[in-house]
């Protein structure tokens, strides 16, 4: 059904936000989102200003039958936060974050970065457990799963959730925490913007103080079979407190690396390490001598300024295709594979994410939460990063055949990590009987399956 834009003038006797047509002249920058791949146009976009108008937004769209795109910080790789001729619902002006630091905890409304939450909780020595890049949505992230720095101590994002305020398809607000909803609470603990729109979290926040111990440290490729194998090993004797994590990518112009490693192929170990520093010296000394260490980074950082250290490497306005699986070995067989295709590399922006998972997480049932895949030791993320659309199909094509190829050493995927890759790959987020769970609660509460541009949960689809 095509919208008519008359109908907007009402709407905007309602709204408290902005109501954006394709003739305003913020249309182009609002509907503009992270991943260059995906340049839609909505008939309509809502900045929403007030929980109200988020509700006013989901009734308007569902009244006038327009598919509704839901934009957090518009940084998911499947470009799910903008469609073409439906209504856009913009969260990015609902950004409030308020600490409560006697009970170390923190409400984020839904349109927060995370550079936003990191920068109001350090005030007080605290952060959440969350993302890497600081300019990734705080509600995306945390509706699919959400691992970063400190998860390994402190859990997952949703681990962290104490309570969760959405609009649902019918533009009520409902609350959902373990004792209000919790149904609806343990789906939204990793079953994504499937079941509401997310306007305020919050948050149990860990003490970490305000500088942490962390760097990258840069190996020679040429040595990255054998590196990596003495890796896998190692970083599963770590405590909680110590995150190792290994990147194979082209290296960037890092200061402490000299100009002629610029561009080369490297193995990138970034590592956090939440305690006494000589500790941690002791703790990495073994990363830094093994094989061929081409420049170390590491030292004492501020914790605002470690989360930004990686968002130049993933800033907007490029085009971006992931593959991912969760690893259940890091087997030489599979080093080999990353190998390889690592050689091959389409272009000096893509990269091999491997971090490495378990501990807190792992320590939580693989059904308390609609995130069950908590026991692989790691993740693999194929990054694939390019400019010129006329590239579009070799690097898509690099990304599809390492994921192939490394297949047999995988189980699920985390939902956050999928591109637009159709409906029986968002089934392995999940197992079987998570999966048939998440579909009742969607049938509850979204049996019409409004929310849908998202990694979608088709509530008339169990099998």
């Amino acid at each position: 059904m095509s919208f008519d834009q008359s109908n907007a003038a009402n709407l905007k006797a309602v709204i408290d936000g902005n109501v954006i047509l394709p003739m305003d002249s913020k249309y182009d920058e609002c509907r503009t989102i992270w991943n260059a791949m995906f340049d839609r146009k909505p008939a309509l976009i809502i900045q929403c200003t007030s929980i109200e108008d988020v509700a006013h937004a989901v009734k308007f769209g569902t009244q006038h039958n327009l598919l509704i795109a839901v934009r957090g910080g518009g940084h998911n790789s499947a470009g799910t936060s903008v469609c073409d001729d439906g209504l856009m619902i913009d969260l990015s002006l609902l950004n409030a974050i308020a600490v409560d630091p006697s009970n170390q905890t923190v409400k984020v409304q839904g349109g927060a970065l995370l550079g936003d939450v990191d920068k109001a909780t350090q005030e007080h020595g605290l952060a959440v457990s969350a993302g890497i890049v600081s300019h990734t949505g705080v509600g995306g992230l945390t509706l699919g799963g959400g691992f970063g720095w400190i998860s390994r101590k402190h859990g997952l994002t949703i681990d962290n959730l104490l309570s969760v305020e959405l609009v649902t398809a019918k533009g009520e607000i409902v609350t959902a925490s373990e004792t209000e909803n919790p149904d609806l609470f343990w789906a939204v603990r990793g079953g994504g913007g499937n079941f509401g729109i997310a306007t305020t979290f919050e948050f149990k926040a860990a003490n970490i103080g305000t500088e942490i111990f962390c760097g990258p440290i840069v190996k020679s490729f040429d040595g990255m079979e054998e590196y990596l194998k003495f890796h896998r090993d190692y970083v599963r004797t770590m405590p909680d407190e110590m995150t190792i994590t290994a990147v194979i990518r082209h290296a960037p112009p890092l200061p402490f690396l000299s100009e002629e490693v610029h561009g080369q192929l490297v193995v990138i170990v970034p590592f956090v390490w939440l305690g006494d520093k000589d500790q941690g010296e002791k703790l990495i000394q073994p990363v830094r001598d093994f094989g061929t260490t081409l420049g170390d980074g590491s030292g004492v950082y501020p914790w605002v300024d470690w989360q930004a250290a990686f968002d130049g490497l993933v800033s907007h306005g490029a085009r971006n295709y992931w593959k991912s699986h969760h690893l259940t070995e890091l087997s030489d067989e599979c080093i080999a594979v990353l190998k390889h295709h690592a050689l091959r590399l389409p272009t000096q922006e893509c990269e091999i994410f491997i971090p490495h998972m378990e501990g807190a997480p792992s320590r939580i049932s693989a059904e308390a939460t609609a995130f069950p895949h908590r026991h692989t030791p790691f993740v693999l993320n194929v990054h694939t990063r390019w400019r010129d659309k006329v590239d579009d199909e070799r690097c898509i094509q690099w990304a599809k055949e390492i994921h192939d190829d490394t297949n047999p050493f995988a189980q699920g995927v985390y939902v956050n990590f999928i591109s637009q890759e159709g409906a029986d790959r968002v089934k392995d987020a999940y197992t079987a009987t998570v999966w048939e769970r998440l579909v009742e609660v969607k049938k509850v509460w979204d049996p019409d399956n409004t929310f849908r541009m998202n990694q979608n949960i088709d509530p008339s689809n169990k099998h």
